[in-house]
Parts: C-alpha cells; sequence; structure tokens
C-alpha cells in the first residue's frame, strides 16, 4: 500500500476491470456493509481538512514578517504564495487526471518511475514527522514550560495549579498523546476528522478575534502606533535580511500530500478545485488578519513567534487571562492539527515498507502497529532528543519546498502526456527557482543562527 495507491470512492454498479479501490477503505466481505453507509465526503469537510492542514505551527510566525517585509509587501506575498499553492495543485490535479493517477505518489510514480515515488514518500516523512515533532514540543511549552538559557518559562498549567508531576512536560505529553493523539489518528478515512479540523480553524479564529480585540481597544487608547507599510531598507545586511521571510511564506500553505487524499473521498471529485481554493481564500485571510493585528499589537516588537509575545504584559485589563486564553487556544489548535498531517504519514511510511501488500485496512495488524510506532517515535522525538529543533528546521523546509514546489513543476517539465502549455513551462521554472532560493536562504539562515548561538562567548 503506498500513497500512489489512494483511490476515489469506487462505483458499485462498475463492472470494469480497472475499478480502483480506496486506501484505508474496507476490502473484506465483513466490512461491505459500513464500506456502504459511507456516500462520500461533504464539501465543507474537505474544506476543513485541507484548510487545517495549512494552518499549522506557521502561522505565529508571519506577524515577524511584516516587520521585515512592512505591511504593505508583507500583504501582498501571502496573496502571491496563496496563487502560486493553487497554481501547483493544479498542476497535480490536472495531470494526475490525464495519467490517471489516483494520488501524489502515484503521479510522480508514473512521471519518474519507482525512484520518483519513493523520493515522494521519503520527502513527505521526512515533512511531517518534523512537524508532528514540532507540535509536539509547542504543546509542551504551552502547557508545561520550559527552561531556556537558566531561565524557566512557565506553562499554563504550571501557572495555574502550581508545579506537580501530573504537570511536568513528561507527564502532559503522555496525556495528550494517549488521551487526545492515538484515538484521533485511528480513524480509517480523512474524512471522519471533518468535525476536529473544523474545531481546529475555530480556534485559530478565536486567536484571531483576541488579537484583533486587544489590537483594536490599544489603537483606539493610542496604546500602538500605525504600523510600517513598506521594509526599513537602511543598508546591504538589511536588504539580505527581507529574504529571510522567503522560507516562512513559501511553507505558509503545504499541503499538497492531502489532496488526493481528499478528493478521493469526496462525493462529487470534481468539486476538488472549488474546495482547494475555498480552503486556500479561508487560510489567506486568516493569515492576512493575523499578520495584520498581530504586527499592529507588537510592532517592532514582535518576535519570531508572536506566540511568546503573549507570555509578557499586555498592559490592559485581564491582560493575564487572554494571554492565557490566547496560548490555550493555540495548543489545542495544534492537538487538533495532529491527526489530519498523521494521516498521509502512516499511508506514505506503509507504502515504504510495504510496497507490495494489500490495502492498511485490511491489517488491523500493520495499521496498528504503524501508528503505534509512529506515535511513539514523535514522542520520543519531543522528549528525549533536544537538537531535534535544529535539525529539522533544515531537513523540514527542504521537504516542504520539495513536496509544494519542485515536484509538481518537476511533473510540467517533464510533461509525460504532453499536457503543458508555454505558461506552465514558465511558471515551473519559477517556482523551482523559488523554492531554490528559499531553500538557500533557509539553510544559510539556520546555519549562521545555529553557529552564532553555540560559537564560545568572551
Amino acid at each position: 500500500m503506498t500513497i500512489g495507491d489512494v483511490a476515489p470512492i469506487p462505483r458499485r454498479n462498475s463492472s470494469s476491470s480497472d475499478e480502483i479501490v480506496a486506501p484505508l477503505l474496507p476490502k473484506s466481505q465483513g466490512d461491505e456493509v459500513a464500506y456502504d453507509e459511507f456516500n462520500g465526503a461533504s464539501f465543507s469537510g474537505a474544506v476543513f481538512n485541507l484548510a487545517t492542514t495549512i494552518i499549522g505551527a506557521g502561522i505565529m510566525a508571519l506577524p515577524a514578517t511584516m516587520k521585515i517585509l512592512g505591511l504593505g509587501l508583507g500583504i501582498t506575498m501571502i496573496v502571491v504564495m496563496a496563487f502560486l499553492t493553487d497554481a501547483s495543485i493544479e498542476f497535480l490535479l490536472r495531470f494526475s487526471k490525464a495519467g490517471k493517477n489516483r494520488s501524489y505518489g502515484g503521479l510522480m510514480g508514473g512521471s519518474f518511475g519507482s525512484p520518483g515515488r519513493i523520493l515522494l514518500q521519503v520527502a513527505v516523512f521526512v515533512n511531517n514527522i518534523g512537524v508532528l515533532i514540532v507540535y509536539m514540543i509547542i504543546i509542551g511549552d504551552v502547557l508545561a514550560g520550559k527552561t531556556e538559557d537558566g531561565i524557566h518559562h512557565f506553562g499554563v498549567l504550571e501557572g495555574w495549579f502550581g508545579h506537580h508531576w501530573w504537570n511536568g512536560r513528561a507527564a502532559i505529553l503522555l496525556i495528550t498523546t494517549l488521551g487526545v493523539f492515538a484515538p484521533l489518528a485511528c480513524f480509517k478515512r480523512i474524512d471522519s476528522l471533518k468535525f476536529t479540523s473544523a474545531l481546529s480553524v475555530a480556534l485559530a479564529v478565536v486567536f484571531l478575534i483576541i488579537t484583533a480585540g486587544i489590537s483594536i481597544m490599544k489603537l483606539i487608547s493610542g496604546g500602538v502606533a500605525m504600523p510600517r507599510l513598506l521594509p526599513d531598507v537602511t543598508d546591504l545586511t538589511s536588504f539580505w535580511n527581507l529574504f529571510t521571510v522567503v522560507p516562512v511564506l513559501v511553507t505558509a500553505f503545504i499541503c499538497h500530500y492531502n489532496v488526493h487524499s481528499i478528493q478521493n473521498e469526496l462525493e462529487d471529485a470534481s468539486q476538488i478545485r472549488p474546495v482547494v481554493r475555498s480552503a486556500l481564500m479561508l487560510c489567506s485571510s486568516v493569515y492576512i488578519m493575523t499578520s495584520i493585528f498581530g504586527f499592529l499589537l507588537f510592532g517592532d516588537d514582535t518576535l519570531d513567534d508572536v506566540l511568546a509575545n503573549f507570555d509578557t504584559d499586555l498592559g490592559i485589563p485581564f491582560g493575564s487571562i487572554l494571554n492565557d486564553a490566547v496560548r490555550v487556544s493555540y495548543a489545542l489548535h495544534l492537538m487538533l492539527v495532529f491527526p489530519i498531517v498523521f494521516y498521509p504519514l502512516r499511508i506514505n511510511i506503509d507504502g515504504l515498507l510495504f510496497p507490495s501488500a494489500r490495502s492498511l485496512s485490511t491489517s488491523n495488524v500493520r495499521f496498528g502497529c504503524l501508528t503505534a510506532g509512529l506515535i511513539s517515535v514523535v514522542f520520543l522525538g519531543a522528549n528525549f532528543i533536544p537538537s531535534i529543533w535544529d535539525a529539522f528546521q533544515f531537513t523540514g523546509a527542504t521537504a516542504a519546498v520539495c513536496l509544494g514546489f519542485i515536484f509538481p513543476a518537476s511533473i510540467i517539465l517533464k510533461d509525460r502526456h504532453g499536457k503543458a502549455t508555454n505558461r506552465d513551462t514558465t511558471l515551473a521554472i519559477f517556482m523551482i527557482v523559488l523554492a531554490v532560493l528559499s531553500n538557500a536562504i533557509a539553510i544559510y539562515s539556520d546555519a549562521y543562527a545555529l553557529f552564532k548561538r553555540n560559537a564560545p562567548r568572551e
């Protein structure tokens, strides 16, 4: 079972010999009734699942990009990246239809053979497992606190109840893993996560509403200055600093690894284009509003992760309560994003380890072992590998831009079915140049920051 085997909901009245069976949907006779009860995913459920795939931890880094670019240029770049993401997904869907491929992996396999499919699976593994570990680290930081450079930053639960064994980092992550991650990871259809995805998006909106409310209150009282619309470029260093935001913007809309799975479960598969555009419009709106109000509230004091700004005195009534509301809503949001990112991870690892096996849904043992094994890896990575964040700053950014831009553009340039237009080719080349540039900047910036942090102090 590979991600290349993902297929749409089969029509029961079809007698065609090439009928495709969806992954993680039952094949055994005993499961036929449960199978037939699923009549396809709804449009709204598909939109929420794709939007949840997009909105993750990256939303907290966007206000800092406004500090560097200014609101005018920053918002323009968010819109441009949304259009580029829409174009790259359209590439995947159009060429999948031409080659009768039912998944991203199948399309890569059709264009580049087994090496292409394996490369896709490895990229999804590196990207998604790194993202999930980072999510768990953030959840631990928010709820249980962390100690950095000898300074202890209190978590929400520690601030409320004091320090106890049950609100320590390891205990909180274990409870979250067993009580939230494990149950949600056991669903065999991505559509089963539509309600948690809707709640996840709602929690992101809660964060936006609180931030907007605080910003407007402080703006009325004269507590904030009007933000810059354009970047403040004073020398060559500040000019090159503009490019450090490119990796954040490039990876802000990565969702390509879930598009086919969502399409395959849609009641009407032709709705996938409106689903993609609706999700991108929803996420772009949340991104833009978060960027505006986050930068308006904190100005040039906006930190790389704006969540850290909510660990300070906001200078307004009930500021500490609002701080906790923002942090808790964000932690809950990440908990509900976890299963939607975990879903394609499990499919791809199954395809990588058992490329000739039958559908994952036909083997509860294999399904359970992969689920338990991957969750354990994420849990151990978040708890016992202190340098994991640094490692995935390099590998995660690289894998993400491959999934979002380099692979789709390569499929266009390969043009196995002769469907690419001159516009497609030009856009594909631009995507590859942008992806390579963002990777180079990300690697250089992260390496420089890591070297500077670890350099001996005089």
